[in-house]
């Protein structure tokens, strides 16, 4: 909200670098194409991520179990300068053009980890007697998954969802080895920005994230307690009746 284009000084309250941030078609391109790339990752990465806890989870043992969940969670103790180098290697390797699929792509195989964590820490804590009663009274696995398990992990699921879609347009590094010429993510576009001199274009763009995020946690907030209220009444109600 400062009017000199110094931003260590102070030259009175102006809202004209927001206008300016909006006139950067570059800014808004980028930040089209990080949003876009994001949403499919988040849900790539939630149906992936789910697949991969149920097996973790509930199949038995089998061989390579073990080197399959170390597979799963190797992202997580990864640096991302090896995991683009990686990705970008293979990419060269296969001849694939880098775009929007090559981020996308790279952008699902270090969430994945992150939200098969968070669903098979709830799916751990799932009691299999709900799903073992449901199949003793006719149900199929194909209906207790959808009617019995997926309701009660769903909280999981759209955690997992909104931590891969932060991740995926938070990141940089893995971004910058699978992008192409035409494929720039707003990390990408604001890091060269700085490189070439702080802009309060920037600023406002940081000002303007940070509200997203706080009226988004504030919302996912506000549902969760309306969701608690409500089975809080709900128990009461059955106690009652009992």
């Amino acid at each position: 909200f400062n009017e000199s284009k110094l931003v260590t000084v102070w030259a009175g309250f102006s809202v004209k670098w927001y206008g300016e941030l909006f006139r950067d078609q570059g800014i808004i391109d980028a930040a089209w194409v990080s949003i876009r790339i994001a949403f499919f990752t988040a849900c790539a990465s939630v149906v992936l991520a789910t697949i991969a806890a149920l097996v973790m989870t509930r199949f038995r043992r089998f061989h390579g179990k073990l080197l399959f969940g170390a597979l799963m969670t190797a992202p997580l103790v990864m640096p991302e300068v090896i995991t683009g180098l990686s990705i970008l290697l293979l990419f060269v390797a296969l001849g694939i053009p880098r775009g929007m699929t090559t981020i996308w792509i790279s952008h699902v195989t270090f969430c994945v980890a992150f939200v098969t964590v968070v669903v098979a820490s709830r799916l751990g804590e799932l009691d299999k007697a709900i799903e073992e009663a449901a199949m003793d009274l006719g149900a199929n696995r194909v209906a207790v998954f959808f009617q019995i398990t997926l309701p009660i992990i769903a909280p999981a699921l759209v955690s997992g969802w909104l931590l891969a879609f932060t991740l995926s347009i938070d990141d940089l590094e893995v971004a910058s080895f699978a992008s192409g010429p035409s494929s720039t993510t707003l990390p990408m576009k604001v890091f060269s920005s700085v490189r070439l001199g702080l802009s309060p274009k920037i600023n406002a763009l940081a000002t303007l994230l940070i509200l997203l995020v706080t009226v988004a946690a504030g919302f996912a907030w506000w549902l969760m307690a309306r969701d608690e209220r409500r089975r809080q009444r709900d128990m009461q109600l059955a106690l009652q009746q009992e």
